[in-house]
C-alpha cells in the first residue's frame, strides 16, 4: 500500500513570499502621510516651496476595489511681476476633501500598484493675489486621478506612495484671473507618501489561494517535488510520501495558529478521517532559517510546541491522539536551499510524516 504523507508548510507569504502579503476579502485603512503639491496650469510662475500633508479612511470591498476619503493641506508658492524691482511671491493654502475610487491591479502580491479617480471639494486662502478673487471662487470643486503603489510592511501596516493630479473648476486656485481664462481651469499635481493602518479585517482570500500555493512550491528540490494538487491547491504533494499544506501559519515566534489556517487543518482532517489506518508524525520547525538572532534552543521548543498545536487541533477535531506522534527540528534539515524569500517561508513549516 502506498504510503501518503500529508505535509503542513508554514507560509508568512502569498504570491511574493513576503512575510506579511497576506491578503484579505475585504478591510478598513486609516492613512497618514506627507505630501509635496505643486502648481501644474497657472498663470504665474512655479517655486518649490511647497509641503502638505493627509489623512484617510480607506473602505476595500474586495481584494482588488476600494473606497477613499482624503482630507489634505497643501501650501503652494509662484511669483508674478508687478512692475515693481522684485517679482512678488503668491502663496496658494488649499484644504481639500476627496472622494477616489481605487482599483487594484495585482491585489495578491506583497508590493500591489493601484490607480484611482474621484472628485472631490476645496477651500482656499491665498496670499497677494494678482487678481482680486470673487468671495464664491474661495470654495470650489476638482476632480482628481491618479496611480499609487501600496506595499506590506507588516500584517496591519502598508507603506503608500501615491502621485494625482487634481483639476479645479475654476482659473483662481494661483491667485491670477486673466480676461481671457475667466472659465479656465487651473491644476495641480501632489506627489505623497505615507502608511496605512488595516483594521476590521474580513476573512482571508481565496483570490490569492492559487497564488500562494505558486509561490510555496519556489525552493523545492526539483528532483523531489511531485507538484501536484491531491485534494485542492491547499494539499500539494511534494514527494510520494509528503504533502505540503499552504496557508497554515503562526504567530512570529509563537505556538499560537492564525485564523486563516483552520479551513486548510480541516481539509487535513477530512483526508485523516478518509484514511483511518494512517499513523503520522507531525514534525514542527522554527523561525532560525530567516532569523538569525534565534537560539537553536529556542527554535527547537517552538517547533515541538507548533508540532503540538497541531496535534491538538486533530485531536479536538475527532482524529485519535493514538495516530499522532509529534517531533521537532528547529533549526534543521531545512526545506529550501535558504536563498529566496519564498524558501526561507517554507523554512518554517509543519510536515506529516507516515509512520505506518
Amino acid at each position: 500500500m502506498k504510503k501518503i504523507l500529508t505535509v503542513m508548510a508554514i507560509l508568512l507569504t502569498a504570491c511574493v513570499g513576503a512575510a506579511f502579503a497576506e491578503t484579505k476579502t475585504d478591510s478598513w485603512a486609516l492613512g497618514l502621510g506627507l505630501s509635496y503639491p505643486r502648481y501644474y496650469s497657472v498663470n504665474i510662475d512655479i517655486l518649490n516651496s511647497d509641503f502638505g500633508g493627509y489623512i484617510s479612511i480607506q473602505r476595500n470591498f474586495t481584494e482588488r476595489m476600494g473606497l477613499r476619503l482624503k482630507t489634505a493641506v497643501y501650501h503652494m508658492e509662484g511669483q508674478w511681476d508687478s512692475g515693481a524691482p522684485t517679482l512678488v511671491t503668491e502663496k496658494t493654502n488649499l484644504v481639500t476633501f476627496d472622494l477616489d475610487w481605487l482599483y487594484y491591479i495585482t491585489p495578491c502580491e506583497a508590493i500591489s500598484p493601484y490607480i484611482f479617480a474621484g472628485a472631490g471639494g476645496n477651500y482656499k486662502t491665498i496670499d497677494y493675489a494678482q487678481t482680486a478673487i470673487p468671495e464664491n471662487d474661495r470654495l470650489g470643486l476638482q476632480l482628481n486621478a491618479g496611480v499609487g503603489v501600496e506595499a506590506k510592511l507588516a500584517p496591519e501596516w502598508n507603506l503608500v506612495t501615491e502621485f494625482g493630479y487634481y483639476s479645479t473648476v475654476n482659473s483662481s486656485l494661483d491667485g491670477s484671473i486673466v480676461p481671457s481664462e475667466i472659465n479656465g481651469r487651473d491644476s495641480y499635481f501632489v506627489v505623497s507618501a505615507g502608511v496605512n493602518y488595516i483594521f476590521g479585517e474580513g476573512k482571508t482570500s481565496e483570490l490569492c489561494a492559487a497564488c500562494a500555493s505558486s509561490a510555496a512550491m519556489n525552493g523545492f528540490d526539483e528532483k523531489n517535488a511531485a507538484k501536484k494538487p491531491l485534494i485542492d491547491d491547499y494539499l500539494i504533494q511534494v514527494t510520494d510520501d509528503r504533502l505540503l499544506m499552504v496557508g497554515v501559519n503562526f504567530d512570529y515566534a509563537k505556538s499560537r495558529l492564525l485564523q486563516e489556517s483552520y479551513e486548510v487543518l480541516d481539509k487535513a482532517v477530512k483526508l485523516l478521517i478518509a484514511r483511518p489506518g494512517l499513523k503520522i508524525e507531525i514534525e514542527g520547525y522554527g523561525e532560525g532559517y530567516t532569523e538569525k538572532t534565534e537560539t537553536g534552543a529556542s527554535n527547537l521548543k517552538l517547533s515541538l510546541d507548533r508540532a503540538q498545536a497541531i496535534k491538538d487541533y486533530f485531536v479536538a477535531k475527532g482524529i485519535a491522539a493514538a495516530r499522532l506522534t509529534i517531533t521537532g527540528y528547529g533549526m534543521k534539515s531545512p526545506f529550501g536551499d535558504n536563498k529566496t524569500l519564498e524558501a526561507r517561508a517554507m523554512n518554517k513549516r509543519i510536515l506529516l510524516r507516515i509512520i505506518k
